[in-house]
């Protein structure tokens, strides 16, 4: 009896989603700019009785995702029984969504243009990962690791070695590595064309606030991105297998040097996520799975986390805090993944995170807005080389396993665009594994 009834309950959705494509389908000119185009931010601060504004913005500002994205200062509109957000906030830029279903629950300066350090990274990841298979392998050159910014983050590799993609990898999400980064740049024809890729993938994503210079985030002139295109390129990343293996990784193993007649050496490697690995004095969270940190002169400290509790996913960003608290950026976001576990179902979202531009276009006229919608076009279809992924990792790392399994939410336009059908991916929960010996 109860498989009739989900398979009737399947048959009014069906028949619902038909009836409301095209509502679906109508954009809002303040909602989303043309797909491929940048928008053309009024800059306006309307009043709200549920925004705490700070005056009408100097610098137009982008209203993807929502008008009141657009604007300065919180946005949040709390329900009955709603928690108020947490008082000690100071971070320039924040957003909290949710994972699943694209709602922005609270913001604050969503679109403020700032540089991202080393969380543009997972721009990087979600654009390359599935150009190589984790088991193809690199020996370095020398021009592989030039122009590198001076006090770079490194993994350790060196010249004239060998590394596996897997490897590369690791050293790019556990140690922000930028040696790492510019061997894999190099491996895709040089970093001038890893960031026309980025670029062009970012505007796919619709992450219209970013701007590329460097791949690896290292303070460039003119480099910005924010807290709402951060979370795009977590959310986008979040659908490939290898993205979620690798950003979830708490320790792992790195080749070393290789002597004549003897194994090549390794040595332990730890992820800098604070929130992931509890280390520095800052609590492990509950539920944590990735994603990417960052910390430059310029950008300040950057953060990006998503976590999961009773089934329910959030993403959160934090840009450059002022507070003169010891890890602030990992503190903040943890006070903003505990408000947004409690106000599940208690707030009206203030905006979304939006689909794909080519995931709209192949939708035969589908909206770029796309309401909740996860990347099932460029940012999901795309994962190739996932398994792969995984199979390497087996190479003895301990970090966080694969356990947890959420609806995503995605908006698949098919059969000329009369069905709307979810799509699951899995996303890796709070499981270790025992180290290797």
């Amino acid at each position: 009896m109860p498989a009739v009834d989900k398979t009737a309950k399947r048959t009014v959705l069906t028949v619902i989603a038909a009836a409301l494509l095209p509502a679906l389908c109508a954009v809002p000119a303040s909602a989303a700019a043309a797909p491929g185009q940048r928008p053309s931010a009024t800059g306006t601060s309307e009043g709200s009785e549920h925004s705490k504004t700070s005056g009408p913005s100097k610098t137009a500002r982008s209203q993807i995702g929502g008008a009141r994205l657009g604007r300065t200062g919180t946005q949040v509109q709390l329900g009955p029984g709603a928690p108020v957000l947490p008082k000690d906030l100071s971070g320039e830029s924040w957003i909290v969504a949710d994972a699943e279903s694209g709602a922005v629950l609270a913001s604050h300066d969503a679109h403020r243009r700032l540089a991202p350090a080393s969380t543009l990274k997972m721009l990087l990841a979600d654009t390359l990962l599935p150009k190589f298979p984790a088991t193809e392998t690199r020996k370095v050159l020398p021009s592989d690791l030039a122009g590198m910014g001076e006090g770079s983050s490194l993994v350790g590799i060196k010249e004239n070695l060998t590394y596996t993609v897997h490897d590369l990898w690791l050293g790019v999400f556990l140690r922000s590595g930028n040696d790492a980064v510019h061997v894999l740049a190099a491996m895709n024809e040089g970093v001038p064309k890893t960031v026309r890729d980025m670029q062009a993938h970012a505007d796919d994503l619709q992450a219209l606030d970013t701007h590329v210079v460097s791949p690896d985030g290292y303070d460039a002139p003119g480099q910005v991105s924010s807290a709402y295109d951060l979370t795009l390129f977590a959310r986008s990343g979040l659908q490939k297998k290898d993205f979620r293996t690798y950003c979830s990784t708490a320790t792992a193993q790195f080749p070393g040097m290789k002597k004549k007649g003897k194994k090549r050496e390794t040595f332990g490697i730890q992820n800098t996520n604070r929130l992931l690995t509890g280390a520095d004095g800052v609590t492990q969270y509950k539920g944590i799975a990735g994603v990417k940190n960052g910390n430059t002169t310029h950008a300040g400290a950057t953060y990006t986390a998503v976590a999961e509790r009773n089934g329910h996913v959030l993403l959160v960003t934090v840009m450059k805090p002022s507070s003169a608290e010891s890890h602030a950026v990992y503190k903040e976001a943890a006070r903003l993944l505990d408000w947004g576990f409690a106000s599940e179902g208690k707030v009206t979202p203030v905006g979304e995170l939006v689909a794909p531009a080519s995931s709209a276009a192949a939708g035969s006229g589908g909206t770029a807005k796309g309401g909740g919608a996860t990347h099932a076009g460029k940012g999901g279809a795309r994962a190739t080389g996932s398994d792969k992924a995984a199979a390497a990792e087996e190479g003895g790392s301990t970090g966080i396993g694969t356990a947890l399994a959420i609806s995503a939410g995605a908006l698949l336009l098919l059969a000329a665009g009369v069905f709307l059908v979810h799509r699951r991916w899995p996303l890796p929960g709070l499981v270790r594994r025992s180290p290797r010996r």
